[in-house]
């Protein structure tokens, strides 16, 4: 079972890794860790298919190092440490002697005429008490209903893959008396590939070569097999595979979850003659019906993990009650957009480059990220959309990608309480004898087209059309701590706020003068208003 150790001065944590696991100092992280050099979410890691680990560093700010050199995206190996800050995290990885998975292959080995037994694979129905007539059917029903029981109480709860599968061959050692056994399951591209092998000896050189033909006849039929012995019957003549490895029994059971055939479960006898029993086969069947189920459930819950992780992401873009939506699949958003009015906020702080001359590149990233905390939250609070980060530029939308009640007010307020947060966030940069960082604001309504926009390979949500190009001429007209607005966002705001015209400006691009306006408050109230007092995005 793959493992990371994670070593921070004297303390030493173990952690198993999961399908997914995210690494940082932010609690929701499945592995966190306390260390102020590391990132909130700084890296992730996320088992292939082929069951390898990729560690991607999330462009943290201060970096993974492997072997002293910066990393992105690093295939795991057993031993690797990595180095995240002042931590130490080191990745094991050491497969079970009985899980030789490369062992496990498909070859020409039974014919048609060496299947002893055959019955179609199906959980049944359980006949009412008053229907049964045959006590050899009670005794049939009730082994299934032990075997059901049996299994149930091993797996228990089980929800991860990789513990699960070595319970359920546990499970079938017990019962039967196999001496190796393997479970197979359906990859990405629909081929059967092994996932855990278990022998009775612990052996991890023996070679277990599955027949093609009772492949076939388990996949294609839905059909559990029972094999003949097939050192003591002549049929297996020519069945050299088999032959060679002195197999004396074989049965092979489908994994099925409501008619969808997840894998197959094969367990074999070498020592043994005629090992397998009609019995046996029926109480393996019935077993892998639960088991069944129970990888399912397991696969649900790593997809579910896995929407949490998008949810994650998509979170850091859009508003929570939008998120919401877009994972239930309320909202589609379309490639090549569709023309709609909202409201643009262009935020930009006043004086960058001049604040960045001399210092080191990695502060001041360190600076925009504390700074883009604060600001996105404010945005967020505010029902507005994150369009884009363009180098210390915040642009925000309001009104996409689903409509918004009062879209121009949410936004001239969100803008208010950008400057409000600022204050405060300049007081704690001043403790720590840093200049303050001052920012101007332009907001505009108007009709722009808003959409998935890009190549197959790339896509991103934004906003085009002149209107946003109106917008961020007007952010280059305001000042340190000021708010300017179009003429067309006053109209739907100007009995609720505070404001004064300016002059007439001429701005690039539009060949007559645009009036504009200062906004320094909001109308009768001596605060900001209280997002949760607001309804949320409507589907108008």
């Amino acid at each position: 079972m793959a493992k990371l150790i994670v070593i921070s001065g004297d303390e030493r944590q173990e952690f198993e890794l999961a399908a997914f696991n995210s690494i940082g100092r932010h609690p929701d992280n499945t592995i966190q860790i306390l260390d102020r050099i590391i990132s909130k979410e700084h890296a992730q890691i996320q088992r292939g298919p082929d069951g390898r680990f990729l560690l991607r560093d999330l462009r943290s700010l201060n970096g993974t190092f492997l072997r002293g050199e910066r990393i992105g995206d690093h295939m795991l190996s057993d031993g690797d440490e990595v180095t995240m800050g002042s931590t130490r995290l080191v990745f094991q990885d050491k497969p079970a002697v009985e899980e030789p998975m490369h062992r496990v292959t498909i070859a020409p080995g039974l014919t048609e005429s060496h299947i002893r037994q055959r019955i179609q694979a199906s959980t049944g129905d359980f006949a009412r008490e008053n229907q049964i007539t045959d006590v050899n059917q009670l005794r049939r029903d009730y082994e299934r209903l032990r075997i059901g029981h049996e299994l149930a109480r091993a797996v228990g709860s089980e929800l991860d893959l990789e513990k699960l599968l070595p319970k359920i061959l546990d499970k079938a050692f017990e019962l039967v008396g196999a001496d190796r056994g393997a479970i197979l399951l359906k990859d990405d591209k629909g081929e059967m590939v092994a996932r855990y092998v278990k022998t009775r000896t612990g052996r991890g050189d023996m070679n277990i070569v599955l027949s093609r033909t009772v492949l076939a006849e388990v996949t294609t039929n839905r059909a559990a097999v029972l094999s003949s012995d097939a050192t003591m019957d002549s049929r297996f003549s020519g069945a050299h595979s088999i032959i060679m490895q002195g197999i004396r029994s074989t049965m092979t059971v489908p994994l099925l979850h409501s008619n969808e055939l997840l894998g197959i479960m094969h367990l074999d006898s070498l020592f043994t003659s005629n090992a397998f029993t009609e019995k046996d086969l029926q109480i393996c069947t019935g077993m892998a019906a639960q088991a069944a189920v129970a990888i399912q459930n397991a696969r649900l819950a790593s997809r579910i993990e896995k929407e949490a992780q998008t949810r994650a992401q998509i979170s850091r873009l859009i508003p929570q009650s939008v998120v919401e939506q877009v994972v239930k699949g309320e909202l589609v958003i379309e490639k090549g957009g569709r023309v709609n009015e909202i409201t643009m906020l262009f935020s930009d702080i006043r004086g960058f480059t001049t604040m960045s001359d001399g210092r080191p590149p990695v502060e001041v990233v360190n600076t925009l990220n504390e700074y883009f905390e604060v600001m996105v939250d404010i945005l967020f609070q505010y029902t507005g959309t994150l369009d884009k980060f363009v180098g210390d530029e915040i642009i925000g939308l309001f009104g996409a990608p689903i409509a918004l009640d009062d879209a121009p007010f949410k936004a001239v307020s969100c803008a208010l309480a950008m400057l409000s947060a600022l204050e405060e966030f300049n007081r704690t940069r001043a403790a720590e004898k840093q200049s303050p960082i001052r920012i101007g604001i332009g907001i505009n309504t108007g009709n722009v087209i808003t959409g998935a926009i890009g190549s197959t390979r790339a896509l991103q949500y934004t906003a085009i059309g002149d209107a946003m190009n109106v917008a961020s001429r007007l952010v280059n007209l305001a000042s340190a701590g000021e708010v300017i607005i179009s003429e067309h966002t006053h109209r739907y705001v100007a009995d609720r706020v505070i404001a004064e015209a300016l002059p007439p400006v001429k701005v690039k691009g539009k060949a007559e003068e645009l009036r504009v306006f200062r906004v320094t408050g909001l109308k009768h109230s001596a605060r900001l208003p209280n997002p949760s007092d607001w309804t949320g995005p409507t589907n108008a």
